[in-house]
């Protein structure tokens, strides 16, 4: 018996030293190519590869890798990369590792996998992964462009334009055993694609929008799975989105229309016996636009005729006899590009929390969350009986919708059963902003259970967490949440209710900075980089909208200089450089153009177009009935982003390449700073310009104070916000971008944190006790005249959501080494508040910082990534006041004490999770 116990003994012993070697082992993973997981199509032809590091030890780095690339799953089993080998490469790199093997091709399919050595040992190899090369060649596209270059009869293509979709189908054969089948396919305005009937793929609204003129997206889907042996049947429905635009013959000088819906359709099959078949476009198809959608158009609605449906129309045997051979029509001006930016899904359904009745056949629906999406509703009736949906975001006083905010758009929806048994129905082409639905025609009494709100966004990772001990702070995070995801719509809109819902620069060039802690916006924001690219004139001029569906030129720097900060945001929080470097000309050709018609000998730029847009009435009532949309150029806003701007492009010069621009911007930058300050300083003041807080903001923020000036303005800005404008904010656009940061970065959090949990106007939080579920445009929503009043924007967030991450939580990327690499980790603990509990995932992996106070102690538990490292701040005098994991700081496993700076003990930690606790 007590020999049987030592066997038992020593087997236990042996699996616990196995399992405990196969926990730690490092191990690679989260592989992507371009930031994108398996990507079907690319037309980058020297891709990126990227992968994440993950263990249970402490201080986790890579110090080599291997990547192999091989043309088939077989041959990267085999560990032979035909197309790579990198061998082993000394580097701690596993971000963004450029792919240097063979000359890769279109339709090119590519397999990869990695493995690491760390200071911990050799990994074994990651789980494979894959990229496919799109056609890269306009002459690869063997189909035609088809569609029908007309409305119908019962079309109207006046104003309020009421196009039918156009419907488009083919039948074809597969006569053998099929090794892979690929779709390439171009559907404008919009498009959903049906193989036997079947929908393929979750994407809604595809392709994303671009300027049709210059750029087109093509999509890629393997539909090996969904062919059969035999006869097949492809079809095609054709929406309109932004390229049959919304208003038909209306301000031509500005809205772009680009014609009607068209088709380029290219399918290859791949037989087992390395034979190949093609589906193409062409009048061999058959085409109708007499289907049920007999209108879809972004601003109005859909409306939908459920007795016009055609049963089996995307199947085999289907009777298209009546059908119509599609036209040849012409093809898009833009040049062919793979979409490597997510398509838009429905990514939640929420169920309404009411439905009232207020009329006799009435009723209004409360969804509880203002959304950008729609409504999907269940019913039964008659034939011909005729539901209709309107939209809105508020009501009335009355309990009636509250619609003039929307101007002209119509957002209603219109469903006509088809009688009989219960019909389930959501639009296809159109989505609108609400939380609120009038509900008209309605056979019998809707119900909640009748109704499902379909949110509509880009397919992104939620990438970051945030709650804090403050209600407020909370509900306005929640509330720039919905807010942001509703207005991804394939590049950035500013608001998705009314007849706009346009992607202004404006909008964003902070805002891109706060969101990307929130969801993994990487590809959406490198897509628009290239779009405002695309917008650019030969003169070097830069739209305000971009894509420029709406021409809008005005020459000022705060709207178009979001181009370079948005190359600098995806620098900053994702180590991605070549947005600047393939941007970097265009940028400088930009500040050429400016610096060339607007600045004048005493370098102060002349030109501005909306100075503070949306500053806050001095008073609630102030504002009540009156327009916002007053625009106040000022030329110390356009001086002081053109300085701002040049930092920005001597940094890009050295990230690019073009080293010697650097010293031109040095030279001219100092220019502007000695104008700016002759100019624009009030000495008596302390201050800049008009003494107002945002004028201050942007010279202190911006580097143009000179330093022994500098304690001086700190203390004007102080002034202005808790004395003259009673502890509140009166910023606007521009200066709401800066003020949370520049009031951390002198000292002053606690201020920041006043203005964060305020209730009263203007704030954040008066939003919130005003009844808003997203962030309104307006710091007055609640009595500004209605016409340019959305309760769905972002841009007044300002650099909140930033101060939220890196002063409340302390999850900072480093400058020096981007991407999170190094991670700076300095909470402010204001007063106030007890906890903050954040997480981040970055490139690298996850950041968390959780912290929470009792009266004498604060304890904060963090997480730091594999491969990179962290800078933690503490508040204390010395490394002895601190402990991590209950033992002294100089005992613990992976802590370096660095030295003191100002009131913080400056620690250099590696990954893992750490514990610290130390007293208030």
């Amino acid at each position: 018996m007590k020999h049987k116990n030592r066997i038992f003994f020593f087997l236990g012993v042996l699996f616990l030293l196995f399992s405990t070697n196969s926990y730690a082992q490092t191990q690679v993973r989260n592989l992507t190519c371009e930031y994108l997981t398996n990507p079907l199509a690319i037309d980058v032809l020297e891709p990126r590869l990227s992968w994440q590091l993950a263990g249970n030890e402490r201080g986790i780095e890579q110090t080599a890798y291997q990547v192999i690339v091989a043309s088939s799953k077989e041959k990267l089993n085999d560990n032979e990369g035909d197309l790579w080998n990198s061998g082993k490469v000394e580097s701690d790199q596993s971000i963004n590792v450029v792919y240097d093997g063979v000359d890769l091709k279109s339709k090119m399919d590519c397999f990869w996998k990695v493995k690491v050595w760390s200071n911990k040992g050799e990994s074994i190899w990651s789980e494979p992964a894959n990229w496919s090369i799109g056609l890269l060649f306009y002459n690869e596209w063997w189909g035609r462009w088809i569609g029908f270059d007309r409305p119908f009869p019962w079309d109207d293509d006046s104003f309020h334009s009421r196009l039918s979709a156009r419907y488009l189908r083919k039948e074809f054969e597969v006569t053998k055993p099929i090794k892979q089948a690929k779709v390439y396919l171009m559907g404008l305005g919009l498009y959903e694609l049906y193989f036997n009937g079947q929908k393929i793929g979750d994407q809604v609204l595809a392709p994303v929008p671009t300027d049709y003129d210059e750029n087109v997206k093509y999509n890629v889907f393997d539909v090996t799975e969904q062919l059969k042996s035999g006869d097949n049947a492809v079809g095609v429905i054709l929406g309109n989105g932004r390229y049959y635009t919304m208003r038909q013959h209306y301000k031509p000088y500005k809205i772009k229309n680009f014609g009607f819906p068209k088709l380029m359709f290219h399918m290859e099959i791949e037989y087992e016996d390395g034979t190949k078949a093609y589906v193409l476009s062409n009048d061999s198809w058959k085409g109708t636009a007499e289907g049920p959608i007999l209108s879809n158009n972004e601003y109005d609605g859909e409306e939908y005729d459920a007795r016009k449906e055609m049963p089996g129309w995307n199947k085999v045997g289907f009777d298209d006899e009546g059908w119509l051979k599609p036209e040849y029509v012409q093809v898009p001006n833009g040049t062919f590009e793979a979409q490597m930016t997510p398509n838009m899904k429905v990514m939640e359904s929420i169920k309404p929390v009411s439905v009232s009745k207020i009329g006799e056949d009435r009723y209004i629906l409360d969804l509880g969350q203002n959304i950008a999406g729609w409504m999907k509703m269940t019913v039964q009736g008659n034939a011909g009986d005729t539901v209709q949906l309107r939209f809105a975001e508020v009501l009335q006083d009355n309990g009636e919708l509250f619609t003039a905010n929307l101007r002209d758009a119509k957002a209603t929806d219109i469903y006509i059963l088809k009688g009989g048994e219960k019909e389930t129905w959501e639009p296809r082409f159109v989505y609108h902003g609400f939380q609120f639905v009038e509900i008209t025609g309605y056979p019998g009494v809707p119900t909640v259970d009748d109704f499902v709100g379909q949110v509509v966004y880009d397919k992104m990772e939620t990438t970051g967490t945030f709650e804090t001990s403050n209600s407020i702070i909370n509900q306005v995070f929640k509330n720039a949440y919905w807010g942001i995801r509703g207005n991804y719509k394939g590049m950035p809109v500013d608001c998705p209710q009314r007849n706009e819902r346009q992607p202004w620069l404006g909008d964003r060039s902070t805002g891109c900075y706060g969101e990307s802690f929130i969801f993994g916006n990487e590809m959406l924001y490198s897509k628009w980089l290239d779009d405002i690219g695309y917008s650019q004139k030969e003169n070097g001029a830069i739209s305000d909208v971009v894509p420029n569906f709406w021409r809008y030129y005005s020459d000022n720097m705060t709207w178009p200089g979001t181009y370079l900060m948005v190359a600098d945001m995806l620098h900053r929080q994702y180590a991605d450089v070549r947005p600047i470097k393939e941007h970097y000309q265009s940028m400088k050709k930009w500040m050429d153009y400016m610096k060339d018609r607007y600045m004048n000998e005493d370098y102060i730029v002349t030109q501005d177009r909306y100075g503070d847009w949306c500053a806050p009435p001095v008073t609630i009532e102030a504002g009540r009935g009156k327009s916002a949309d007053k625009k106040h150029p000022r030329e110390l806003i356009s001086t002081a982003y053109y300085y701002y701007y040049l930092g920005l492009m001597e940094k890009f010069a050295l990230l690019s390449g073009n080293g010697s621009d650097v010293a031109e911007f040095q030279a001219l930058a100092q220019h502007i700073k000695d104008g700016f300050n002759r100019k624009f300083y009030l000495t008596e003041k302390a201050g800049y310009g008009e003494n107002i807080l945002t004028d201050n903001l942007l010279a202190l923020q911006m580097g143009l104070v000179p330093e022994e000036n500098h304690e001086a303005v700190f203390n004007t800005i102080v002034d202005i916000i808790l004395n003259r404008n009673n502890g509140h904010l009166s910023t606007g656009l521009i200066g709401t971008q800066w003020l949370m940061r520049t009031l951390t970065a002198n000292g002053r959090a606690d201020i920041a944190y006043q203005l964060a949990t305020n209730t009263t106007y203007p704030s954040w939080g008066y939003m919130i006790e005003n009844g808003a579920t997203a962030i309104w445009e307006l710091w007055n929503g609640n009595t500004a005249a209605p016409h340019m009043n959305s309760y769905n924007h972002v841009m007044m967030l300002g650099d909140l959501i930033i101060w939220d991450y890196e002063h409340l939580a302390g999850i900072k990327s480093s400058t020096e080494d981007s991407g999170f690499k190094e991670i700076v980790m300095k909470p402010e603990f204001v007063e106030g508040l007890d906890f903050v509990n954040a997480s981040y995932q970055s490139v690298y992996g996850e950041i968390s910082s959780e912290w929470q106070k009792d009266r004498s102690t604060i304890e904060w538990k963090l997480t730091v990534p594999a491969n990179t490292k962290a800078k933690v701040y503490i508040p204390a005098k010395s490394a002895a006041d601190i402990t991590e994991s209950g033992v002294e700081l100089y005992q613990a496993n992976g802590v370096n004490y660095l030295y003191q700076e100002g009131d913080r003990a400056l620690l250099e930690v590696g990954s893992g999770e750490y514990y610290f606790q130390f007293k208030r």
